[in-house]
């Protein structure tokens, strides 16, 4: 049977059914077209659409674990003190750290103009800082963590000099922190109850 005729018939996409069944070595090429023997199109078809559900299984565990670590990042908090008012930490996980960094062109000075480096840097510095506590949350996440105690941010500036060429400005921001968890004070519970 032709493939294009199995593709019609079970709505498949044939582009994909022909390299699935080219993988399983279920598919023979004619000179006009490619086939499957009469004998294996059941078997190819229940191969096929199992393996299909299986893909389609997978990608929606996948969509799943992604909306429970986005709605666990959305929660977790962040503070720069050792405790977090009508909270008890339960747990310490470890040092952990998000970085950043980010080139700042400096711009070409003509005349005494301004390059506008400045804002440059300043809506840099706020991007590669959000960056970088993003990071730290993932970390403290992977750790089973709800909750970071921050250490004192670090901010680098690792200027390339020489010469009198004009290298752009590039600057690196650390968030350290310690990945901790949380329970509300008075509440306990299951971890999926916590923050």
């Amino acid at each position: 049977m032709k493939i294009s005729d199995v593709c019609r018939q079970y709505g498949f996409d044939e582009n994909d059914l022909k390299a699935f069944l080219k993988e399983k070595k279920l598919l023979k090429e004619t000179w006009t077209s490619y086939v499957i023997e009469d004998s294996n199109v059941d078997k190819a078809v229940r191969m096929y659409a199992e393996f299909k559900a299986q893909q389609e299984e997978e990608a929606a565990a996948e969509r799943r674990e992604a909306e429970k670590k986005k709605r666990a990042m959305a929660k977790m908090l962040i503070t720069s003190g050792f405790s977090f008012d009508g909270y008890t930490i339960t747990k310490y996980s470890g040092y952990i750290s998000g970085d950043d960094a980010i080139s700042v062109d400096r711009g070409l000075a003509v005349f005494g103009s301004d390059t506008g480096v400045k804002d440059k840097l300043l809506n840099s510095l706020v991007e590669i800082r959000r960056n970088a506590l993003r990071e730290l949350k993932e970390a403290a996440y992977e750790l089973g963590c709800n909750a970071v105690i921050t250490l004192d941010p670090q901010t680098k500036d690792l200027l390339a000099t020489g010469g009198i060429s004009y290298q752009p400005y590039v600057f690196a921001v650390t968030a350290n922190g310690n990945a901790v968890v949380i329970e509300k004070n008075g509440e306990g519970g299951s971890s999926e109850e916590r923050l």
